[in-house]
C-alpha cells in the first residue's frame, strides 16, 4: 500500500513538530551549536524513519494481536505476512489507528508440489513454526500436523501422522523435524508407499527427490540453522523424478516393500 504525496508530507510535518519540540525556546540556556545539533537531529530522524518501507515487522507472524501493535503511533505502516489474521481487539486498533497494512509479497519459487504435510516433535517445533510461514509464502497449502508446543513429546507419533498423510494421498510430500532427522526418516519408512530421506544438505535433496523419489524430507534441528533448512526444502521441493532409469529403480524399491505388505 503506497502513500500519496499528501500523506508523505503530513508525515515529514508530524515528525518535524515531534523533533523540534524538544528545541530549547528562546532565554533559555544554548550551547553555541545547539541549532546545528538540532538540525542535525531532524535531519537524520526524518531521513531513518522515512527510508524504512515499514515502521514495524510482523510479518513472520499468521495471526496478530493486539499486543503486536501495542507502541504504534497513528498512521504507523506495519508489514505483515500475506495471509497475515488479527483477533478482533487487534483490528479495532488498525482502524483507530488507520495503521497501514503492508502484505508481504509472496515469494515465487519452482515448486514441483502444492500441499505440504509437516511435523516435529519439541526440539523441531521452532524451525517447524518458521518453515510454516516460510511454505506459506510461497503459495503452498500447509497441513500442520503438531506438536503445538516445545513441551516433551515422542518424535514417532508425529512422523507417522505425516508419513499417513504422503500415504493416503492427502498431501504431495511431507517434513518432519526433529533432533537429528533419523529417527522420524526410520519411523515414516515403515509407512507403505513412503519413501524418507534424512538430508543435511542441498545436494541430498535433490538427490533424494531426483534419483529416489523420495516423498518425505526430514530435518534435523540440531544438524543445520534455519537458512540451511530453508535452502534444503527449497531444493526439495523443487526437484522431480524425471528420467526413465531413476523410475525404473525406484519401482524396485516398492517391488521389494509389496514383498513385505500383509
Amino acid at each position: 500500500m503506497s502513500e500519496t504525496s499528501t500523506e508523505t508530507r503530513d508525515r515529514v510535518r508530524a515528525l518535524v513538530r515531534q523533533v523540534l519540540a524538544t528545541v530549547p525556546t528562546e532565554g533559555e540556556d544554548t550551547p553555541n551549536n545547539a541549532t546545528s545539533a538540532v538540525e542535525h537531529v531532524v535531519v537524520t530522524s526524518l531521513q531513518a524513519k522515512l527510508s524504512r518501507e515499514w515502521d514495524r515487522d510482523e510479518s513472520a507472524k499468521s495471526l496478530l494481536t493486539e499486543d503486536d501493535l501495542r507502541g504504534l503511533e497513528d498512521g504507523s505502516r506495519v508489514r505483515i505476512s500475506a495471509t497475515a489474521k488479527f483477533t478482533a481487539l487487534a483490528e479495532d486498533i488498525v482502524k483507530d489507528r488507520k495503521l497501514q497494512l503492508i502484505r508481504k509479497e509472496p515469494r515465487v519459487a519452482a515448486t514441483k508440489v502444492r500441499t505440504v504435510a509437516i511435523g516435529s516433535d519439541h526440539g523441531g517445533f521452532k524451525f517447524k513454526e518458521q518453515l510454516k510461514n516460510y511454505l506459506s509464502d510461497l503459495g503452498l497449502n500447509i497441513r500442520d500436523l503438531g506438536t503445538s508446543s516445545e513441551d516433551a513429546v515422542d518424535y514417532p507419533d508425529f512422523a507417522h501422522a505425516v508419513a499417513k498423510s504422503v500415504s493416503g494421498r492427502q498431501v504431495d510430500v511431507g517434513i518432519i523435524i526433529d533432533g537429528a532427522g533419523i529417527g522420524s526418516a526410520m519411523t515414516a519408512n515403515k509407512v507403505p508407499g513412503v519413501r524418507a530421506a534424512a538430508c543435511y544438505s542441498v545436494v541430498l535433496a535433490k538427490n533424494s527427490r531426483e534419483h529416489n523419489g523420495a516423498n518425505v524430507l526430514t530435518l534435523g534441528a540440531g544438524q543445520n540453522s534455519f537458512e540451511e533448512v530453508k535452502s534444503i526444502v527449497d531444493a526439495f521441493i523443487g526437484t522431480d523424478i524425471s528420467e526413465d532409469r531413476h523410475k525404473k529403480r525406484v519401482g524396485k524399491i516398492e517391488t521389494i516393500e509389496r514383498q513385505y505388505i500383509r
